[in-house]
């Protein structure tokens, strides 16, 4: 242990050349959407990513002065910690912060669930989509990193949506010297990922140097789990044990956040950033496929999503 911890500590000395240049590219790029389009909105779920990019953004604008709106898509099946989290950060920075819900799209029929069981997750797009044509949004920054699913690691920082909100993954342009495309036509936009070259290790290195106040549940705690198909399932009212699963009580956190029906945590002691930067160098496993339920299954993939105009 000693020696892992030595070896962290020389990382974290020699990284923070690296997380500046990323911190500036983060900066530029939140800027360039301010200047480039009329309605842009910041993507803001209250997870670490979202949050790192809000720290950037505090650094790009200053505190009461972003230019856009906060916008969160709410299931209405979100960890209460993590929403309870997201008010008090943007009330903090005072930004204006919009929420649209899931469950009013299945109040106007726009959402049909399957069975009263089924995970909304996926069902968001249609929300979002909503508050897009609502709204008049032309540009939506969103905290997506390309080391966390292969789909993702296809999309270019400024991605074009078509007048479905859809992504056409062959019809991106490249990006080089750093020249975006911005350009649109009528009833399309952007989604643009300030983090995209960012690591999981990266945000985590992050967080800790910039002393980033997170949700609690990204820390270690005490909660009942069942083991099912490899993952720890949180066990709540949304997702109850199966006939014949065991209920067992485990130290964990959560590498992710997002709906409690598809979000499960994994086994830690880590209590602050620092233990939680170790356990990122010894992972084996990328935070979504370690813990997203949703992942696991190919009619859900993420390409599929993000065609259909997922985050």
């Amino acid at each position: 242990m000693n020696a892992r911890l030595a070896t962290t500590a020389l990382g974290h000395t020699l990284s923070n050349t690296h997380l500046d240049a990323l911190e500036e590219e983060t900066i530029f790029i939140l800027r360039e959407v301010a200047a480039v389009f009329e309605r842009p909105a910041l993507l803001f779920s209250g997870g670490k990513d979202s949050l790192v990019m809000l720290r950037c953004a505090e650094k790009a604008f200053g505190v009461g002065r972003i230019p856009y709106p906060l916008l969160m898509i709410d299931t209405g099946h979100n960890f209460p910690e993590v929403t309870a989290f997201r008010d008090s950060r943007a009330a903090e920075l005072q930004a204006e912060l919009i929420v649209r819900n899931v469950e009013d799209s299945m109040a106007r029929g726009t959402v049909r669930l399957a069975h009263p069981g089924e995970s909304r997750n996926v069902h968001q797009s249609v929300t979002l989509l909503e508050a897009i044509d609502e709204l008049r949004f032309d540009a939506l920054i969103g905290g997506a990193r390309r080391d966390e699913e292969k789909a993702r690691a296809k999309e270019r920082i400024f991605s074009h949506r078509d007048s479905f909100g859809q992504w056409q993954p062959k019809a991106q342009r490249p990006e080089l010297w750093t020249l975006f495309n911005t350009k649109l036509q009528q009833g399309e936009h952007f989604r643009v990922f300030p983090i995209s070259n960012w690591t999981e290790l990266d945000v985590w290195q992050y967080i800790e140097r910039e002393n980033i106040a997170l949700p609690s549940i990204y820390y270690s705690h005490q909660r009942e789990v069942i083991e099912r198909k490899g993952l720890l399932v949180p066990v709540t009212e949304l997702t109850p044990p199966r006939a014949g699963e065991q209920v067992v009580l485990r130290d964990v956190r959560f590498r992710t956040v997002g709906d409690i029906t598809c979000t499960c945590p994994v086994e830690s002691l880590a209590a602050g950033p620092a233990q939680v930067v170790i356990e990122t160098l010894a992972a084996d496993v990328s935070e979504r496929g370690a813990t997203r339920m949703d992942d696991k299954t190919s009619d859900a993939s993420m390409e599929k999503r993000k065609k259909d105009g997922y985050f």
